[in-house]
């Protein structure tokens, strides 16, 4: 038996502990904490502007993967810290739990609460340099992994127009990130996001690599928030935005209803996002939904219906911003508000002001109460179509019988080929590892559930057969727990037909499993467009591009002799042995996870790709034509 003593504690002093487990601190390690380091750094600038110090904060990617990011505030003080006699930067930038945001003096409310934030940043990254202007002077220091490279230094002040400010570049340490690079449209949503929560301030962004540039500033706060998320929505009353005040609770809330069947509720909690909700989102979905029945009951629109809270929120497009003190967030990714006292101040302040707003507007009321009342009436029909299809064994344990399932009892080791027609699903049954992969062949394209409810995607066979096949359950009831495999991966042809049916098969996952898209369980296989042999050399490519450079490699030119080229436009073109080697062996297949990171610009997008309205998705493909990649003509 080993010893185990006093000697075998470690303590990990200053910042090892967040290199050594920095999970702990930005949640994950792949494209997801790569740009939480991003939104830690803005959000110390964004805290500047909520003071009134900062109107003007810049964003720009570098072509070596390092980021900057300039405000105009007040810059990190430079003076000597009493305690550990270091510049007070240097304390910031080395050690945790060290800022000036815990006794509200400096900053009454901010998002970077714990005072880890931009310290974790420089223990991540390879390298970081600040700059620092104030009070006439401009000061620099460097890091490498978390460590003073030098000490501060005092500059010449530059002539670039900025006199006060703080500037702030590092490169992630690609031994904790590997080749995760940013991702513009990720951080642009961010940036938006924190423009419109913040009038007046101007918020840019830079890509170094490509050249563009993207400003964001709205002078109308949440209600510019809102009229961009429903754009290319139909609109079903005029925005009901209200602003108040309780125990040193600040409260926004922006509404507005749209003709879709789905709701879209963005969080926020001192300008920082709560993908999860929290108390501030529980306040605002009861007080909505008891004061809608309320009112219908009043106006005897509701007689022998009671709304429950699907039904209110059913095309529901809502903002709802709060800033406090002291927020309690659930770890420092701050996905989730747990103060319990903010769910009633939320509750009121929307209750009183949605109730006048509702008796001000009878019309704008009236169209609010008939779009709940007719989502009541399909919530009704989707559970008598739930009874139906639980008697003939719909959710029970027998399996569509054209489901070749396989035989690992792991979940978390199973995966499925969603794959488009039975000549494909017959290939792949053939080319799968029977031991973890299963085949599910779907016939045709599945209904368009951007176009229906739930009563009628109940209906559809395919959609039944995909929902009995994954174990989860679907909408309200989904669960991820009873997901019978930990990856669905969509494999269809390489054609505009089998875009069409990924782009239904997503819209699908998108509106009825959420959940799958934003947990990363669910992929897109690639398959290869060309084969191309020569002797014993035998290449496959999976763009034109790489299909232009096997050519040049293996010196391959047209006619000749010997040489075998093949350019597939369907899987049923492949054998097994190909379509295994190239799509479905682990080792050197090529799929592509689909992530979740901007859930307005998702919705916006499905909304115009599979919705009613010809003329936005027409407006779409000219705009994004020349960004097509593999069109089949």
């Amino acid at each position: 038996m080993e010893s185990y003593s006093a000697k075998d504690i470690q303590v990990l002093k200053d910042l090892t502990a967040v290199r050594k487990r920095p999970a702990m601190y930005i949640g994950d390690t792949s494209t997801r904490g790569l740009h939480h380091l991003v939104y830690e750094v803005v959000d110390n600038s964004v805290d500047e502007a909520l003071m009134g110090y900062c109107n003007t904060i810049e964003v720009e990617i570098h072509e070596d993967n390092s980021i900057t990011v300039r405000d105009n505030g007040r810059g990190i003080p430079v003076d000597l810290h009493a305690e550990y006699n270091l510049p007070a930067v240097e304390v910031v930038m080395t050690k945790l739990h060290a800022g000036g945001k815990f006794d509200n003096k400096v900053y009454k409310v901010s998002g970077g609460l714990h005072g880890v934030g931009i310290s974790v940043v420089n223990a991540l990254s390879e390298w970081l340099e600040v700059e620092i202007r104030r009070d006439g002077k401009s000061y620099y220091q460097r890091y490498e992994r978390g460590n003073p490279a030098c000490s501060l230094k005092e500059l010449s002040m530059g002539n670039d127009g900025w006199s006060r400010g703080t500037e702030v570049t590092f490169k992630p340490d690609t031994h904790i990130f590997g080749a995760y690079e940013f991702d513009v449209s990720i951080l642009s949503s961010r940036l938006r996001e924190l423009a419109f929560l913040n009038p007046g301030v101007k918020l840019s962004l830079r890509d170094e690599r490509t050249g563009k540039s993207q400003v964001f500033k709205y002078d109308g706060g949440i209600a510019s928030f809102l009229e961009y998320i429903n754009r290319d929505k139909k609109v079903l009353h005029q925005p009901i935005i209200f602003e108040d005040e309780r125990d040193e609770v600040k409260v926004e809330v922006g509404i507005q209803y749209n003709d879709s069947y789905t709701e879209s509720i963005f969080s926020f909690v001192n300008n920082v996002k709560t993908v999860e909700g929290g108390k501030h989102v529980s306040g605002f979905k009861a007080a909505l939904t008891r004061v809608l029945n309320e009112y219908g009951k009043e106006k005897n629109a509701l007689k022998k219906v009671s709304l429950d809270g699907d039904d209110v929120r059913e095309g529901l497009a809502a903002v709802i911003s709060v800033k406090l003190r002291e927020p309690q967030f659930e770890g420092q990714t701050k996905t989730k508000l747990g103060n319990s006292e903010v769910k009633g101040i939320v509750e009121s302040i929307t209750r009183e002001h949605l109730w006048d707003f509702l008796n001000e507007n009878p019309r704008d009321a009236d169209n609010i109460i008939r779009k709940a009342l007719e989502a009541a009436r399909a919530r009704e029909a989707a559970r008598h179509a739930r009874e139906m299809v639980r008697k003939k064994d719909f959710f029970a344990d027998s399996l569509p019988g054209k489901l070749a399932d396989c035989s690992e009892r792991d979940p978390s080791k199973r995966e499925i080929y969603i794959v488009e027609g039975d000549s494909a699903g017959g290939s792949a049954k053939q080319a799968r590892d029977k031991n973890f992969q299963a085949i599910l062949p779907i016939r045709g394209k599945i209904l368009n559930v951007e176009k229906a409810r739930l009563d009628k995607v109940l209906k559809s066979n395919e959609i039944r057969a995909l929902v009995t096949a994954l174990g989860a359950g679907i909408g309200d009831e989904f669960d991820l727990q009873k997901a019978r495999y930990n990856r669905i991966i969509i494999m269809s042809d390489a054609d505009v037909d089998g875009a069409h049916i990924r782009t239904l098969l997503l819209t699908f996952f998108y509106r009825y499993m959420q959940e799958l898209v934003s947990t990363n369980h669910v992929y897109i296989a690639l398959p290869p467009l060309y084969m191309v042999k020569k002797g014993n050399a035998t290449r496959y490519a999976f763009s034109d591009e790489e299909y232009a450079e096997i050519l040049k490699e293996l010196n391959v030119r047209e006619g000749d002799p010997g040489v075998k080229i093949q350019r597939y436009k369907g899987l049923g073109e492949m054998n097994p042995e190909q379509l295994w080697e190239t799509t479905m062996n682990p080792r050197t297949r090529c799929i592509k996870r689909v992530t979740l990171e901007d859930a307005a610009e998702a919705d916006w997008i499905f909304t115009v790709l599979m919705g009613e309205d010809v003329e936005p998705r027409k407006k779409f493909i000219q705009e994004h034509a020349k960004e097509v990649m593999n069109l089949d003509i």
